[in-house]
C-alpha cells in the first residue's frame, strides 16, 4: 500500500542556510541557479519557514516566480511559540508565509518544532483543530509537525492528534542511538502509528560533512573515495517510510554534490552498516556539544549573545584544544561573552537538542576569557 510522499524524490531542498551575499542578504541569482539544477535533476520538494529569515521571499523569487506552480511541493511552518503573543497572531503567520511565497497554497505545513514547553502553546491556542480547517479551505495540502524531543512524549502527541499525516524528525546516522535525541526511537514511535517521515538534519548542522579526522579516517578506509557527506545522505535515503530527506544547501557545490549522491544511491550493506556504527562510536567520543546551530536559541536572548558561535569553539577545543578555539572567541562574542549570560534559561527552552547551554557558557567563561 502506497503512503504519503512515496512518489515524492527522495532529495529535498532545505532553505533554512541559503548562501548569502557580503551585505547579508540572500544571493537570489545563486538560489535560482540551483533551484534550476535541483529540479533539472528531478528534485520536487523545497522547505521553508518564517523562522528561516528571509527564505520566503527568496524562494519566491527564485522557484515560484520562475516555474509552475504544479510542478513542485512547497512546505513552510508555523512557529507558535517564537515570539508571537496570541492565537490570532499565530494563524496569521500562515497567510503571511503564502503572501510572501506567492505560493497560492502550500502542499505541506508543519507546526514547528513539537517537544517540551513549545507544543503547549500549539495546545493552548487550538492550532490543531485550526491547521485541519485551513486544509479544509485549501490554503494547505497535507498538515504534520516538525519534533524535537523524546520517543515517548511523540507517542503521547501522536496519540492525542491522529489526524496528522506525517512527521518531520531529526534523522542521522550520529543521533541514531543517540540518548537524547532519539533518532531511531522517535522513527518507530512515527512508523507504529502508521506515519511517514520526512527527515531533517541528516549531516547535523555540517558536522558530518566535515567530521573530526578520527572519523573521517573510518570512513575513508572503508570507501577511500566517497565523501563524509555522502555517507550521511545515504544512511538518512535509506530510512524506511521516507517523504524526503531534506539537506539544507549553500551553494552550487553542496546542490551537485548532494544531487549525485541521491541518483548513485543504493541499499546499505552490511559492511557499510558497520563503518557507521564505527563512525557513531567515534565521533561520540569526540564532540562534546551536538549544537547544529540552528540559531533557535539565540532568537530571544536579552544579551544577544552568539550562543551557536560560542558551542562551535567549545567542540573545536575539545577536538584541537582550547588554544587552538581561543582565537576565534574574541569574533564570537562580539555583542556578549559567554561570562554576560544571566541564566534565563529560555535557550535551554528553545534548543532542539536539549543541550544545558547555561552551564556549557559557564565552562567557555572560564576556558576562553
Amino acid at each position: 500500500m502506497a503512503y504519503l510522499g512515496e512518489d515524492i524524490p527522495k532529495l529535498g531542498f532545505g532553505l533554512m542556510r541559503l548562501p548569502r551575499l557580503e551585505t547579508g542578504g540572500i544571493d537570489i541569482p545563486q538560489v535560482s541557479q540551483m533551484v534550476d539544477e535541483f529540479i533539472g535533476a528531478g528534485g520536487t520538494y523545497f522547505d521553508t519557514a518564517r523562522a528561516y529569515n528571509d527564505s520566503e521571499a527568496a524562494i519566491r523569487a527564485a522557484l515560484v516566480e520562475r516555474y509552475p506552480r504544479a510542478g513542485f511541493k512547497l512546505a513552510s511552518k508555523n512557529a507558535a511559540w517564537l515570539g508571537m503573543n496570541s492565537r490570532e497572531e499565530a494563524i496569521a503567520a500562515l497567510d503571511t508565509s503564502l503572501a510572501e511565497t506567492g505560493a497560492g497554497y502550500f502542499d505541506f505545513y508543519l507546526l514547528h518544532n513539537l517537544g517540551g514547553k513549545r507544543t503547549e502553546v500549539f495546545d493552548r491556542w487550538g492550532l490543531w483543530d485550526w491547521i485541519k480547517d485551513v486544509k479544509e479551505q485549501g490554503k494547505i495540502r497535507h498538515w504534520g509537525f516538525s519534533f524535537h524531543d523524546n520517543a515517548e512524549t511523540l507517542d503521547e502527541i501522536l496519540s492525542a492528534h491522529p489526524d496528522a499525516e506525517f512527521v518531520q524528525l531529526q534523522i542521522n546516522y550520529a543521533d541514531w542511538d543517540d540518548a537524547g535525541v532519539q533518532s531511531r526511537r522517535c522513527w518507530e514511535v512515527a512508523r507504529a502509528h502508521g506515519k511517514p517521515v520526512i527527515i531533517m538534519e541528516p549531516v547535523k548542522g555540517g558536522m558530518l560533512a566535515n567530521p573530526p579526522g578520527p572519523v573521517k579516517e573510518i570512513l575513508s578506509a572503508a570507501e577511500p573515495d566517497s565523501s563524509p557527506v555522502s555517507w550521511a545522505i545515504r544512511f538518512a535515503m535509506n530510512t524506511e517510510g521516507l517523504i524526503t530527506m531534506l539537506s539544507g544547501m549553500s551553494s552550487l557545490e553542496q546542490m551537485r554534490g548532494n544531487i549525485a549522491t541521491w541518483k548513485a544511491v543504493q541499499p546499505l550493506t552490511e559492511a557499510e552498516l558497520s563503518t557507521l556504527e564505527a563512525a557513531r562510536a567515534k565521533l561520540k567520543e569526540l564532540i562534546k556539544v551536538p549544537c547544529t546551530a540552528c540559531h533557535y536559541c539565540m532568537e530571544d536572548c536579552p544579551v544577544d549573545m552568539n550562543i551557536a558561535g560560542i558551542m562551535e569553539l567549545i567542540n573545536r577545543a575539545a577536538l584541537y584544544g582550547a588554544d587552538a578555539a581561543k582565537h576565534g572567541y574574541g569574533f564570537a562574542t562580539r555583542t556578549a561573552k559567554a561570562s554576560d549570560c544571566i541564566g534565563c534559561y529560555q535557550c535551554e527552552g528553545a534548543c532542539p537538542q536539549h543541550i544545558d547551554i547555561v552551564t556549557q557558557l559557564a565552562a567557555a567563561a572560564e576556558m576562553f576569557e
